[in-house]
């Protein structure tokens, strides 16, 4: 969608740049050329003339090469599953910022706690049996994930909206199937995590995931050359 929308503000821009100047500049003196008039461009669907057409930005992803049938196999693997529980990370992001929003418009603590176990309910409700579903990958992917999207371990959050007793209790029972709350998303460090980046950007640009920033700067580019520099070295 994104190229779809870039394909068409390109195209106006080579549309309207020979009407533009028409309309703005006027006829243009053979003998003399006032070089200081600038040119305005209007955007279809718009009223206001602009000096400059904003673009967004694309990341032009490279294709992608495997050193072994065990590497590729090991990407598909991690893309299925990445796909699999990226929304659920998702929704948990948008979750907590309304829920937020909405404990900020209380004024007692007792109308923050139960609106606080009223949402707990219907998340519990909602996706607690699709959850139990997810296999030991799929549910450390999604720990990593949270924390990309809210900036807060799973761990935290459970502590946050439970009690540190609970938390301690969660993450204990977690480890027993090789799953830590406490998890962090470092792509920079750790490959596996990087892999899960270029999984989303790729799924993003073709429209397989809907896009949600993370709650810190992930500069994939930086990121991609980051990796290829210690390949390199290695």
């Amino acid at each position: 969608m994104r190229l779809k929308q870039n394909t068409l503000c390109l195209l106006l821009f080579i549309f309207f740049t020979e009407a533009s100047i028409a309309q703005v500049v006027g006829p243009v003196n053979k003998k003399e050329v006032d070089t200081t008039q600038k040119l305005y461009y209007i955007i279809k669907g718009d009223t206001i003339p602009r000096e400059f057409i904003n673009l967004d930005e694309v990341v032009l992803l490279n294709k992608l090469k495997f050193n072994s049938k065990n590497d590729r196999r090991r990407y598909l693997i991690l893309r299925r599953k990445t796909r699999k529980v990226y929304p659920y990370a998702k929704l948990a992001a948008e979750r907590l910022t309304t829920m937020s929003e909405r404990i900020s418009e209380f004024p007692e603590k007792r109308q923050k706690r139960k609106y606080t176990k009223r949402v707990q309910k219907y998340i519990e409700e909602e996706f607690s049996e699709k959850l139990k579903k997810l296999t030991h990958t799929e549910g450390q992917i999604l720990v990593k994930l949270i924390h990309r999207q809210t900036g807060r371990t799973a761990f935290e959050l459970v502590k946050e909206l439970r009690t540190g007793w609970r938390a301690f209790w969660y993450n204990t029972t977690a480890s027993l199937f090789e799953i830590s709350l406490k998890e962090e998303y470092q792509p920079f460090i750790n490959k596996e995590d990087y892999i899960i980046e270029d999984v989303l950007e790729r799924s993003f640009q073709s429209n397989i995931l809907e896009r949600q920033d993370p709650a810190f700067k992930i500069d994939y580019l930086d990121l991609t050359e980051h990796w290829n520099t210690t390949t390199v070295k290695n």
